[in-house]
């Protein structure tokens, strides 16, 4: 389980408690702990208790009074690998089959882009009542995943089913769905990502205005679902949450092309989200060149082409996807470098369309195939449209 992001719900039952238990096992085995609590479950365990277990701040409410900032119940849902809410009270239950929307938890569960997991705990009559029955079953039909109370002693005094399972049962259920129902494990994939810059002197180099952003937060949604990820980065300030993801910086095209050809073999999936340039100066100076009082003409000679040597080498099994930075005639130019590099699919960025392209926290794209079909999407968030962009080639790597 190391590496693994999970966010932890706890909501208002008695059997709060046994979170705690579940924190230190989940955090022992290497998993990386985020915790919301409703304000009910700050009655029976506290805020305080939990954070010094997972080593993290616990999320109480959608605006932190201390520090005047909103808590993004977004950026919660987008962080996590596995959002675990136990124990789920039949009131939380309730309100997550019906959409309703009024703490933190509900609203992070209505974003979570991840896969969701429950624990059930109430008395008997409540777990058999007709309404969360019905609410279990229409949560089921969502995806979420249920992990069905245990039979014994209850807080009411009775017996009978609704007793939450005990941490150690929770905790292998969640490391049961890790290493068996992640859609992507051990998949191969190789990533580029970020600018290259071509040198003219030590000082100066031609290069673009790419952050990295996308390639990154693709390299995150991969690696969550248990691909072993190589990204090969030019240089760029974006960082990597997941440890498990294999970095190698690069600074020229040359550079990544040489980690490309080394890396590609073993890929099953390539994603060449760089801004690899086009060009570098055909001489580089071995010394800074000084301001004169006349014209510098620098010859400039093309880079090697990284993905048409992708696209001429690649295997009946890889899946090789480019992306494209159009500023007219956008689908035209993305069809044919799709074509004439031998890509599968081609993510395509139009500089026309406002929250596109480099420099921002945004993205709006279109995915072409092969068939020359055109799939839209919105403006999003990167890490959303890194999301969609993996969810586009997921029939694709189950061939």
């Amino acid at each position: 389980m190391k590496g693994k992001r999970i966010l932890l719900g706890v909501t208002g039952s008695i059997a709060a408690y046994k979170s705690a238990v579940l924190v230190r096992l989940l955090v022992k085995a290497g998993a990386e702990v985020k915790i919301i609590m409703t304000r009910d479950a700050c009655e029976f365990i506290t805020p305080l208790t939990m954070s010094v277990l997972s080593g993290n701040q616990v999320y109480t409410e959608s605006f932190n009074r201390e520090t005047g900032k909103w808590n993004s119940h977004i950026e919660l849902g987008m962080w996590a690998d596995l959002f675990l809410i136990t124990p789920a009270t039949a009131n939380t239950i309730a309100k997550m089959a019906s959409g309703i929307c009024d703490n933190l938890l509900l609203e992070t569960y209505l974003s979570a882009r991840c896969p969701v997991m429950l624990a059930p705990a109430m008395d008997l009559d409540m777990w058999k009542h007709q309404t969360t029955v019905k609410n279990i079953r229409l949560l089921t039909e969502a995806g979420v995943k249920i992990l069905s109370p245990d039979s014994g002693e209850l807080a009411s005094g009775l017996s009978g089913e609704g007793r939450l399972r005990e941490p150690e049962d929770i905790f292998n259920s969640v490391n049961d769905f890790f290493f068996s129902h992640f859609s992507l494990n051990n998949l191969d994939v190789l990533i580029t990502a970020g600018p290259t810059y071509e040198a003219i002197d030590p000082v100066r180099f031609i290069g673009n205005r790419s952050t990295g952003t996308m390639g990154y937060r693709i390299a995150e949604v991969l690696a969550a679902r248990g691909a072993r990820v190589t990204l090969v980065s030019g240089p760029s300030e974006a960082k990597l949450q997941n440890d498990r993801i294999k970095k190698i910086e690069v600074e020229s095209a040359d550079e990544m092309y040489d980690q490309c050809m080394q890396h590609a073999g073993p890929a099953r999936l390539i994603i060449m989200s760089a801004a690899v340039s086009d060009y570098k100066p055909q001489d580089v100076s071995s010394v800074k060149i000084k301001k004169e009082n006349s014209e510098k003409e620098i010859s400039l000679i093309p880079t090697k082409d990284i993905l048409a040597e992708l696209g001429k080498n690649k295997s009946a099994e890889q899946v090789l996807v480019g992306f494209a930075l159009e500023t007219n005639n956008e689908i035209e130019n993305a069809k044919l470098k799709l074509k004439n590099k031998n890509l599968d699919f081609i993510v395509l960025n139009s500089l026309k369309d406002q929250g596109a392209g480099f420099g921002t926290q945004t993205n709006k794209i279109s995915i072409i195939g092969k068939d020359g079909k055109v799939t839209d999407y919105t403006v999003k968030m990167k890490g959303e449209v890194a999301v969609d962009i993996v969810d586009f080639l997921m029939p694709s790597l189950k061939k």
